[in-house]
């Protein structure tokens, strides 16, 4: 299995009501996914409550091959829903691991 986390940071000059909107739609179309992309094995989209942290998003979602990730990243419906943030986005960060049953 791949555990990919991507972590958003919104840019300060943005007015808090627009980044607050753009971070609702995009939870919303990112958590719709998985019954429109079925390489999806879970998926989760956290809004950073702390104000006094530096990332504003937490996207987790689990896939069985990277080649899985690949797929829901080119995907047209996880393309559209990355517009929702793309103009209050300041930067992304991403990790993708391998869990494995052998410890």
């Amino acid at each position: 299995m791949v555990k990919h986390i991507v972590l958003f940071k919104l840019k300060d000059e943005v007015p808090a009501d627009k980044k607050l909107t753009a971070m609702k739609e995009f939870k919303a179309a990112i958590e719709a996914l998985p019954a429109k992309i079925s390489v999806i094995r879970k998926i989760e989209v956290g809004l950073n409550m702390n104000p006094g942290e530096t990332w504003s998003i937490a996207l987790y979602s689990e896939f069985d091959t990277l080649d899985d990730v690949k797929f829901y990243a080119t995907h047209p419906e996880h393309v559209a829903a990355g517009k929702l943030i793309a103009d209050v986005k300041e930067n992304r960060a991403c990790v993708d691991y391998e869990i494995t049953d052998n410890l």
